[in-house]
């Protein structure tokens, strides 16, 4: 008999700690080790596992700080068009990237707010971003705001689809690395509106 309770015991010992295992599997199953187990009691392993992707992670903050002078540098460029683009679908064009990339230029800036992260200074681009996913040079800027008519258009085009293809760059890898949901549903916009953009502007340039 006694045998026969201290089995029971041992059966139960054995499965409270194989519960216990398991509790901690999942509590570090959610890659954020840091944390401890207390922020975990909350409800259950997988109601604290679907709150995860709203944590932003180093790849949304390298998005965001980076997509930001991007935005600007296409918007400073599409602002050159009204009085320089020869072609009225540049011109048109031009509103179009300004309109789409203005507020994300905002929203970039809010989320890096909220996470205590510095908002990159305007102008910053000018000197640390050359060359940089697609990002023109000062000189390139210069020789677009000196064209004017056709070789306007031409430029605009040839230096915003080398900006373009920098920005969805950016944005597939926030897609693949980042974590912050809100980010990643900005990359799929980007990717999807720069890409048919992209297709736009080379159309063009066949026509010139």
């Amino acid at each position: 008999m006694t045998s026969k309770r201290s089995l029971v015991r041992r059966t139960a010992a054995v499965a409270a700690s194989a519960a216990a295992a398991l509790v901690l599997a999942a509590c570090g199953g959610n890659g954020d080790s840091s944390a401890g187990h207390d922020g975990h009691s909350q409800k259950s392993p997988s109601a604290s596992a679907s709150a995860a992707p709203g944590q932003q992670n180093a790849a949304d903050v390298a998005f965001a700080k980076g997509m930001i002078p991007h935005h600007r540098q296409a918007v400073e460029m599409a602002d050159l068009a009204p009085s320089r683009a020869g072609s009225a679908e540049v011109k048109e064009l031009a509103e179009q990237i300004k309109k789409a990339q203005d507020p994300e230029i905002k929203t970039l800036s809010g989320w890096l707010t909220s996470w205590g992260e510095e908002v990159p200074a305007e102008g910053a681009m000018d000197h640390s971003e050359h060359g940089m996913g697609g990002m023109m040079t000062a000189e390139e800027m210069d020789k677009l705001k000196d064209s004017s008519g056709k070789a306007f258009d031409t430029a605009f085009l040839e230096m915003m689809i080398k900006h373009h293809e920098g920005a969805v760059s950016m944005a597939e890898a926030e897609k693949s690395d980042g974590s912050y949901e809100p980010a990643q549903k900005m990359a799929d916009a980007i990717i999807t509106s720069q890409t048919a953009e992209i297709t736009q502007m080379n159309k063009l340039l066949g026509k010139n």
